[in-house]
C-alpha cells in the first residue's frame, strides 16, 4: 500500500521531467530483474538495465511514443502469444533479453503519455481483473489455462477477470456516456493483461526461478507486481485517443 501511495503521489504531483527520471529508475531496477531471468552476469545485467533506461529516455525525448505503443500492441497481441504457444525452451535467453525492451520501455512511455487519472484508471482495471481472476479461479476453476506455464490459472478465472473488467468499464463510462467504446477497450485490455501475466510466468519458468527478484520482501520483485500492467499500459495509451 505504501508503494501504491508513493506511485500515485508521484503521478499527480511531480513535474514531468522528475516523473520521467523516476520512471527511468524504476525501469532500471525492473530491467535488472529481467536480466536475472536472462541469466546475465552482474556487469552485463547492469549494462542491460542501464541501456533499457537510456532507451526509454531517448524515445521519450524524441517523441516516438505512438510508434512504440503500436509495436507493443503487435508484441502483446501476436508475438508473445505465439512464443508461449510454441513452448518454453530452457536456455533460450537471447530472445528473452530482446523482449525485455518490448516489455518495459513502452510501459514506461505510457506512464508519461497518459494523464495521471488515466494511468490510475488503467491500473485499477488491471487490479480488478487480476483479483477477480484469482478469486473466481480459486472458487470455480477446473480447466487449466496454461498448465505448462502457470498451473494455478484457469479458464474460469480468466473469464471472471474479463467480466469484472467489463463491469468496471461500464461504471466508468457512466460519467462519459461512452459505454460501448469503454466496454470494448476494457475487454481487450483485460485479455492482454492475462497475456502479460503469463508471459512473465513463462520467462521465470524458463529461467528456473519462482520470483523475478527480492526487492519487495514477501512480494517478490518489481516485475512480479507489474507483469500485467506492462502489457496493458501501452495498449491503453494507444486506444485512449480513439475512445476519447
Amino acid at each position: 500500500m505504501v508503494l501504491i501511495a508513493a506511485l500515485l503521489a508521484a503521478l499527480f504531483f511531480l513535474p514531468r521531467i522528475a516523473l520521467a527520471l523516476l520512471v527511468a529508475v524504476l525501469l532500471l531496477f525492473a530491467a535488472l530483474e529481467w536480466a536475472r531471468l536472462c541469466r546475465l552476469a552482474s556487469g552485463s545485467a547492469w549494462l542491460f538495465a542501464t541501456t533499457v533506461s537510456l532507451v526509454f529516455l531517448a524515445l521519450d525525448y524524441a517523441g516516438l511514443q505512438k510508434e512504440m505503443f503500436a509495436l507493443a500492441a503487435l508484441f502483446w497481441i501476436a508475438v508473445a502469444p505465439l512464443w508461449m504457444w510454441r513452448g518454453v525452451r530452457p536456455g533460450e535467453t537471447t530472445w528473452i533479453g530482446a523482449a525485455g525492451f518490448a516489455v518495459l520501455v513502452p510501459a514506461g512511455l505510457a506512464m508519461l503519455a497518459l494523464k495521471p487519472l488515466e494511468v490510475l484508471l488503467v491500473l485499477v482495471l488491471v487490479w480488478i481483473a487480476d483479483s477477480a481472476a484469482y478469486f473466481v479461479g480459486r472458487a470455480w476453476g477446473r480447466r487449466k489455462l496454461a498448465p505448462s506455464i502457470s498451473p494455478g490459472k484457469s479458464w474460469e478465472g480468466a473469464v471472471g477477470g474479463v467480466i469484472a473488467a467489463a463491469g468496471y468499464a461500464i461504471i466508468c463510462s457512466y460519467w462519459m456516456n461512452q459505454v460501448m467504446s469503454f466496454l470494448a477497450a476494457a475487454i481487450v485490455l483485460a485479455l492482454v493483461s492475462i497475456v502479460g501475466d503469463l508471459f512473465e510466468s513463462a520467462a521465470k519458468r524458463q529461467a528456473g526461478v519462482k520470483d523475478s527478484g527480492t526487492l519487495l520482501p514477501g512480494h517478490g520483485g518489481i516485475l512480479d507486481r507489474i507483469d500485467s500492467a506492462t502489457a496493458v499500459l501501452p495498449l491503453a495509451a494507444l486506444l485512449w485517443p480513439v475512445i476519447r
